[in-house]
């Protein structure tokens, strides 16, 4: 049938084509409903080229998706390295680097990643990996994906996220209108009444409809299905249904394999709508006829096609394990599911996809009733610990206090204890600080009446965490130091690793910079042991202490290196903790733009830790003080409500520091006051020098400073002192610009002035840039610049970085009220901002606003 109304979308996927031979790849989203002809749109852009080189692979509809499904496909197509580095079970960085030269082995090269919203975490990971080196390449990477079945929590909108933007179009295919369903009707001899309200006008249910027999209309597709499987004769029939139950193709062997099959049968079912590879594989042309001639089969018989499929497919020793687990669940083998489940989820973790392997524990508990108590408990602690693995941490709680009642009831009370100390770990990382401590001392207390034991090194370490996060950094260090010393005697490197992180991390908080070793040793115990879970938390700890410390050039290796990994192991909870330090990293080196990125993308994550998501918070009512942006204290009363009652000192210290700067910076001294003193007071029984040196200077700018504090940073020290030369320099040489060109503003003469005003524009601290033009001009400096908002110079339409962050939500179709709480303002302000973008382009409506900023025409109005 023929492909109407998609001539546009044909043109722009030629013209992105051509770029990306010439200029460099790019990657094309290709977005719509089930059904509304995604993939008859690339099978008709491939066709129009037949000398065009085209990799294409497909996303399983399993339930719990096979890894690397489509780069299964692709490699089959190519036979070449890629599919020898998938054979040889090579690790993911491998298989990753020979898709890149696979890809970018011929200019003008289509690669064509299909169904992405049934896509694995390991598939997800493929698309960011190639994603950011696609600008490398000389292909045209497409993904489709169903925009109505991917919501805010779906994994593919976080790994959309990640993409870079300069590299990625968007093309929302929509449904036909009137006149084309009308025009499809008529070419099949058919009227049109009603056919367009029934079917929304999508273009699959409206074949699907066509396609039945003349005199009926269906009101389902399974009905316009069933209609089309009349014609067939019952060994067609049998073939269809038994392709109806295989997910994606079905190979030759497997349906040779099933039972005799003859060409003619085979005709039969191409001449329904079944598609034939030249491999002689065979499969629906949708995923929605396969699944709606599936359901249509009585309970018996689909048992009855699985059962068989399962048993050919077990026979072979090359078959995916996630392929064996949903046979065994479609056909209610309990046996089977209790086999291929738990090795299916270990293949998903193996390749970092741990939701996946989350989904296969699901499956393996729902059949475990017969399983033994301990076995029982092993599945859910298994799947307590995927869930970790993805910042699920409510469901892993869930999780783990079932297999904690299985331990009690069987009086395993080591099993029970270390439960115990999991789930106070569990409750930490979702923020509920009291009941992990209740969860730890009882961990504790269970294992006091047994003999040492790594379990007991773990509970203790576990111990000074929590006495970390609520400020007993002296508690902390005996604790962790009594892990440490029963981990050494045991000689387990993963215990040891993770109580010298404990350790170390205790030291740097009271003082003792020994404490940089600990967590040295315990990385590179972690690196060498090859400790996956145990590296990546050494990275996050090296990180968020690094930044915390000023030690820059440090912290940009963590950073990196550990988002690397996490990315590699699929760690994604741990990935969000990574970036949120490495937005305090671009906040305090000044490169503001890509910290708002970063804050962006740890507060959309629905997946990130409280600890990370209060961290980001707080960054970004730092950023909206720093550059004179207005609620600036709605994040910040965000993060505090986050951290509830059992927020640590220094976390309200830290906050209230921000809100007293913010108080400086428009001229607030009551209100420095107010916040400073009592953060201050906190922090004297603490050793917190880069805090406590913040708000000394602020209470000194404000004539309360009672006496210069000893135990300070030197930069904070010298400028109380006077030396603001001192300070400045010490400023510059950390590679903090802001607080180096405030220095400079304050107290420079001229030449100096400049500098920072300079300085200031680049960051777009605007508050701090306008105050010092004001001062310069009071001292009858001459030629000072006026300083254009550089968001706004830049932009092509003159809007400023918020009114663009704003429009691009606006594209997205949301309401005022959406865009503030995803922006965390009021939906007031938000108003003023569309108001703002409104008469700027001079266009009445919000819609009307899109298509002018994004080059879609203008309707008349």
């Amino acid at each position: 049938m023929e492909l109407l109304e998609r001539d546009k979308h044909l043109s722009e996927l030629d013209t992105w084509l051509g770029f990306a031979a010439q200029d460099g790849g790019s990657i094309a989203l290709v977005a719509g409903e089930a059904g509304i002809g995604k993939t008859a749109l690339l099978r008709e852009f491939s066709g129009r080229r037949p000398e065009m080189r085209v990799l294409w692979g497909t996303c399983d509809a399993l339930a719990a998706p096979r890894p690397l499904a489509p780069l299964h496909d692709i490699a089959r197509q190519t036979r070449g390295v890629l599919l020898a580095a998938l054979a040889s079970g090579a690790n993911r960085d491998a298989i990753f680097s020979a898709a890149l030269d696979e890809v970018d082995r011929e200019a003008g090269t289509l690669v064509v990643l299909e169904d992405m919203h049934w896509a694995d975490a390991a598939t997800l990971d493929l698309l960011k990996f190639l994603g950011r080196r696609i600008h490398l390449t000389r292909a045209l990477l497409v993904a489709t994906y169903r925009d109505d079945e991917t919501g805010a929590r779906h994994p593919l909108r976080v790994a959309l996220g990640d993409l870079p933007s300069a590299s990625t179009r968007a093309l929302l295919l929509p449904p036909l209108s009137d006149g084309a369903v009308a025009r499809l009707a008529g070419e099949c001899g058919r009227p049109a009444t009603d056919l367009h309200a029934m079917t929304g006008g999508n273009p699959f249910l409206v074949t699907a409809m066509l396609g039945a027999d003349a005199g009926t209309v269906p009101v389902t597709v399974r009905d316009a299905m069933l209609a089309r499987l009349v014609r067939l004769s019952p060994a067609a029939r049998e073939l269809v249904e038994f392709v109806s139950t295989i997910p994606g193709r079905a190979e030759p062997w497997l349906l040779h394999c099933a039972g005799p099959m003859q060409e003619t049968t085979v005709e039969e079912c191409v001449g329904i709508g079944l598609l034939r590879g030249d491999d002689g594989t065979l499969a629906f042309r949708h995923e929605l006829a396969r699944r709606s001639l599936e359901a249509s089969l009585s309970p018996a018989r689909r048992r009855s096609l699985h059962d068989r499929a399962l048993v050919i497919l077990a026979s072979r020793q090359d078959v995916a394990t996630a392929l064996l687990a949903y046979h065994a669940q479609a056909a209610h083998n309990t046996e089977a599911v209790l086999r291929f489940a738990p090795l299916a989820a270990l293949d998903a973790a193996a390749r970092g996809a741990h939701r996946e392997a989350a989904s296969y524990y699901e499956l393996a508990l729902r059949y475990a009733s017969d399983l033994s108590a301990p076995e029982r408990a092993r599945l859910h602690e298994h799947l307590s610990h995927e869930y970790t693995l993805t910042g699920e941490y409510r469901r892993a709680i869930e999780a783990r206090r079932c297999a904690l009642a299985i331990w009690q009831t069987s009086r395993n009370r080591t099993r029970e204890a270390e439960t115990l100390r999991y789930l106070s770990r569990l409750s930490r990382s979702a923020g509920d600080l009291a009941a992990a401590r209740e969860y730890g001392a009882a961990a504790i207390e269970r294992l006091e009446a047994l003999p040492p034991r790594v379990e007991h090194s773990m509970a203790y370490s576990n111990r000074a965490e929590l006495d970390l996060e609520s400020g007993d950094s002296g508690s902390a260090l005996d604790w962790s130091s009594r892990a440490v010393a029963l981990a050494e005697s045991l000689g387990c490197h993963a215990t040891l690793s993770h109580a010298l992180a404990s350790r170390g991390s205790s030291r740097l908080l009271v003082g003792d910079d020994s404490g940089w070793a600990d967590l040295e040793r315990g990385f590179e115990l972690a690196r060498r042991g090859a400790l996956r879970e145990e590296l990546a938390h050494a990275y996050t700890g090296l990180a968020a202490m690094t930044v915390a410390r000023r030690r820059y050039a440090d912290a940009r290796r963590y950073v990196s290196d550990g988002l690397a990994y996490c990315d590699e192991q699929g760690f994604d909870s741990l990935r969000m903790d990574l970036i949120a330090c490495r937005a305090r990293l671009g906040f305090d080196r000044g490169e503001w733009n890509r910290t708002n990125d970063d804050v962006v993308a740890v507060l959309r994550n629905p997946d990130t830790s409280p600890s990370a998501r209060i961290a980001a918070l707080e960054i970004l009512g730092h950023l909206r003080i720093r550059r004179g942006e207005s609620e600036y204290a709605v994040p910040l009363e965000e993060a505090r409500f986050l951290g509830g009652p059992t927020l640590g000192p220094r976390r309200i210290a830290a906050l209230a520091a921000i809100r007293a700067e913010g108080a400086w910076v428009i001229g607030d001294r009551a209100g420095v006051l107010r916040e400073a003193e009592p953060a201050y007071e906190l922090l004297r029984a603490y050793h917190d020098p880069w805090l406590k040196g913040q708000l000394a200077v602020l209470l000194w700018k404000v004539g309360a400073l009672p006496e210069v504090p000893v135990d300070i940073e030197e930069p904070y020290a010298l400028e109380i002192n006077g030396d603001w030369c001192g300070a400045a320099r010490i400023w510059s040489a950390v590679d903090c610009p802001y607080e180096h060109a405030g220095l400079l503003a304050c107290n420079g003469a001229e030449r100096e002035q400049r500098v920072a005003l300079t300085a200031l524009d680049q960051m777009g601290a605007a508050p701090a840039a306008l105050a010092l033009r004001r001062r310069m001009r009071a001292l009858a400096v001459r030629g000072v610049p006026r300083g254009s908002r550089p968001s706004t110079v830049r932009h092509p339409l003159g809007l400023t970085r918020r009114q663009a962050e704003i429009l691009a939500l606006l594209s997205e179709g949301l309401r005022n009220s959406a865009i503030a709480k995803r922006l965390f303002v009021s939906t007031k302000t938000v108003d003023h901002h569309v108001s703002a973008i409104l008469a700027k382009l001079a266009v009445p409506t919000r819609m009307l606003a899109v298509a002018r900023a994004y080059g879609q025409p203008v309707p008349r109005v």
